[in-house]
């Protein structure tokens, strides 16, 4: 679980053609234990499928890599202290793959970059631009949701520097994304202007880390490591005992 330190964010815009239960996801994209969580989101997906809908929202825990863990792991052997740590967070769970030198090389400088790039990605889905008709492995994700989790499989699995742009189109292209169009609107501003959209949001909901996620319009809050089981029983709580409903508990 990762608290945030500084102020990048990204505000998804919910569809509301459908009825959905809709829950707020923050996490940061460097963050182990949102690398950890993507099963559950997922299992929850494909379990509640038409009842609700992840809006995926981006936090800056890791806005500077080298200040974060120089500072809060000064004691702990810093990057080396910090490698040592997600590996040993990372040999409790069987469904995930992390590189043996991962935060020991190719070092990302801030996550930021990195949501700046999938915002762009979320904007041209947002528009209809690109769908997961490119991508037939989404399975059960949009493709921004896909993008994200590609991301997260480079730098985990693969030890890549994902922070770089260089690295970033290359994810883009192997998945077909338009590269330009993704370019374009940071350029311009525009997926800027999306992240720093949800600052007030993440201040309302006084989200205090990584992942994070919100239900209920705020009513229900669940940050960390938390099992599928506990999510489960927070949606099914809502969905028994719609809040347009009297209920004694």
């Amino acid at each position: 679980m990762e608290p945030i330190p500084t102020l990048l964010a990204v505000l998804p815009f919910p569809d509301m053609t459908k009825e959905f239960i809709h829950i707020d996801y923050f996490s940061d994209v460097l963050c182990i234990w949102a690398y950890i969580a993507q099963i559950r989101i997922d299992e929850l997906t494909s379990q509640y499928a038409d009842q609700i809908k992840f809006n995926q929202h981006f936090i800056p825990v890791f806005g500077s890599t080298e200040k974060r863990i120089t500072n809060q792991w000064k004691e702990k052997g810093g990057f080396q202290g910090y490698h040592d740590h997600v590996m040993g967070v990372c040999a409790k769970f069987d469904h995930i793959e992390v590189h043996p030198e991962i935060w020991l090389e190719n070092i990302p400088k801030s996550s930021a970059s990195c949501h700046h790039f999938l915002t762009s990605v979320y904007l041209l889905e947002k528009k209809n631009l690109i769908t997961c008709e490119r991508d037939k492995q989404c399975k059960g994700r949009t493709l921004f949701e896909e993008t994200i989790w590609q991301m997260r499989l480079h730098f985990f699995r693969d030890c890549q520097n994902v922070a770089d742009l260089d690295a970033q189109t290359k994810i883009a292209r192997e998945m077909d994304l338009p590269v330009e169009q993704i370019i374009k609107q940071m350029h311009t501003g525009e997926a800027m202007a999306a992240m720093c959209s949800d600052l007030e949001l993440r201040d309302e909901y006084k989200i205090a880390g990584s992942p994070t996620y919100v239900l209920n319009e705020g009513r229900q809050k669940l940050y960390g490591n938390v099992g599928y089981k506990i999510i489960s029983a927070n949606i099914r709580e809502i969905l028994d005992n719609p809040s347009n409903q009297a209920s004694w508990c």
